[in-house]
């Protein structure tokens, strides 16, 4: 049986993070990007922009004011390092495995971003949040630590349907001032997910370029990145990240797509307690 297209690309995606972990020197290390999970505790608030597409397809950039977070309690937690702002409850289980529940919040589509989308009245879908579960595992490679997490997320706003997250990042390089890591993620979607972000009714399919589009359950996008900070002293530091996301063929055939490939790149200023 052929594999699934997403399995195809996630494959060499987990290759070349397992591949680039066996090449990192022993003082290299990581998690989320580059912290080792043994400073797990250590706690980060700052603000940052982020430069992004209107959506993920769009050729319209948007520039915005994002935070930055990285807390973890016992049980409770909140974080931007795994792709997103989410925050809930999570439990040790095992052999560096934990399970959590979260509450994350969704981007959203604003038709107002996107010159192609509002000349033809295309639905603005407003950012809202989402109730999910996940899994992580805290590991090594080696030297080089290795985060793996797997996500299931539903908006609540019901006919926009759930998506699932695979992740899997480690560190590439731990200097005096300088680190930053690698990682890899392919998210999947339902179909009512993938129809409410890239469907055209026949309804809409009057306006110029518009065509009507179902789309079914499936792969929405694969992306890699580089998650990198730099210390300015003892509590000071800038965190940012590189990232560029391939949306699948699938989503590419729909009309509201017009790239497939595209970049995000964030920078900030945090403190550390």
């Amino acid at each position: 049986m052929p594999l699934h297209p997403s399995l195809v690309l996630l494959v060499p995606m987990t290759a070349l993070l397992v591949s680039a972990a066996s090449a990192v020197p022993a003082p290299a290390q990581a998690a989320e990007a580059t912290k080792a999970p043994a400073a797990k505790s250590e706690t980060v608030f700052g603000v940052g922009v982020w430069s992004r597409p209107a959506y993920v397809g769009s050729d319209a950039r948007v520039l915005s004011v994002i935070p930055i977070i990285r807390y973890y309690g016992s049980p409770w937690f909140a974080r931007t390092t795994q792709g997103m702002l989410e925050a809930g409850a999570r439990v040790a289980v095992a052999g560096g495995v934990s399970i959590g529940a979260q509450v994350a919040y969704e981007v959203g589509r604003d038709s107002k971003d996107s010159d192609f989308l509002a000349s033809r009245d295309v639905t603005t879908l407003p950012s809202s949040a989402s109730i999910g579960v996940h899994a992580g595992w805290d590991t090594e490679l080696g030297p080089v630590p290795l985060t793996v997490l797997l996500r299931y997320r539903r908006e609540a706003v019901s006919e926009r349907g759930a998506q699932a997250d695979l992740r899997a990042a480690i560190g590439l390089h731990r200097g005096a001032h300088l680190r930053f890591g690698l990682f890899a993620q392919s998210t999947w979607a339902n179909a009512e997910s993938n129809q409410a972000y890239y469907g055209v009714s026949a309804a809409d399919a009057g306006a110029p370029g518009l065509f009507a589009f179902d789309s079914d359950a499936g792969m929405v996008y694969v992306a890699a990145g580089l998650p990198w900070s730099y210390e300015l002293g003892s509590k000071w530091m800038l965190q940012g990240n590189l990232e560029v996301r391939q949306l699948s063929a699938e989503l590419y055939r729909s009309p509201l797509t017009q790239m497939r490939v595209n970049s995000y790149a964030s920078a900030g200023l945090a403190y550390h307690f």
